[in-house]
């Protein structure tokens, strides 16, 4: 009989190099003291291939090309992705009440949800923006380095229980309680995901062909991030935005030790010069 593989515990040899290659493929940082986290997360993992502990996971991680599958199911189980809808309504609001009035009437209106998790902050904005500009083009992006949560976005169905975040009117009017085998669910409405898109991408790579955007949501997310790699991120960040546009980050976060061109408008909003066209 097989050994339960909860009884080996992951060796600091092997939580050094599966960490260092989550660190290397996507910039968040697990310091010792995370070995329960990391060998929680994976042990059905190395169950449902078969093998006999860390060590052998491993060796099949060195066997993996840059991007394998492995290594993203590795991401997969590795990253968080704790969201729900309008969390930190604060930012919401300022959205309706401060940018959207002042925005370029000149061309769609564009955000980036640039950790989409499993989609509640990318429809959040799609139903202040729908409320907001009824008759007016936008767009928003929703990025994700987990396939597994880009998926779930695409489908626009969460358990019941989000429902609680939603006000009531913006829930009747944008979502849909599940029937028969999607009992205790509820969807997002086809016409509210038709102006969402949701893709697979890492933020540690140059997105520049995404184009640039009205407001980039980058929120609770560079808390797992080294100085170096938030300097990095901004850098590339603040380059994609429109004159005048807008980041939002989380509300425990500062860019205040990062240098960039972005200006604190309040806590956790940026702006980056220029002047909207109106």
């Amino acid at each position: 009989m097989q050994k339960s593989l909860t009884s080996r515990p992951l060796g600091p040899d092997e939580f050094a190099y599966i960490t260092g290659v989550l660190y290397r493929e996507t910039g968040i940082r697990m310091t010792p003291g995370k070995e329960a986290l990391v060998a929680g997360r994976l042990d059905r993992r190395l169950r449902a291939l078969g093998l006999g502990g860390y060590a052998e996971y491993v060796r099949l991680l060195k066997d993996q090309p840059r991007g394998g599958p492995e290594l993203r199911q590795l991401i997969n189980l590795l990253t968080t992705n704790e969201t729900f809808f309008f969390r930190e309504e604060q930012h919401f609001d300022f959205l309706r009440d401060v940018v959207l009035p002042a925005r370029d009437r000149g061309r769609p209106f564009r955000l980036w949800s640039a950790a989409s998790s499993t989609g509640e902050e990318a429809y959040t904005a799609a139903m202040v923006l729908s409320e907001a500009l009824p008759d007016s083009r936008f767009e928003i992006v929703g990025t994700d380095i987990s396939t597994r949560v880009v998926e779930g976005a695409q489908l626009g169905i969460y358990p019941l229980a989000a429902a609680d975040k939603i006000p009531r009117q913006l829930l009747r009017k944008y979502c849909l309680r599940g029937r028969d085998e999607y009992d205790g669910s509820i969807a997002v409405s086809r016409p509210l995901r038709q102006r969402v898109s949701f893709r697979r991408h890492n933020l540690m790579e140059n997105l520049g062909h995404l184009g640039r955007f009205d407001v980039i949501m980058l929120r609770n997310v560079m808390i797992y991030f080294d100085p170096e790699t938030k300097r990095e991120l901004i850098g590339r960040l603040q380059e994609m935005l429109h004159p005048g546009g807008y980041l939002i980050i989380g509300r425990s976060e500062s860019l205040s030790s990062i240098p960039s061109r972005l200006t604190m408008v309040e806590p956790s909003i940026y702006r980056i010069p220029g002047q909207q066209r109106g």
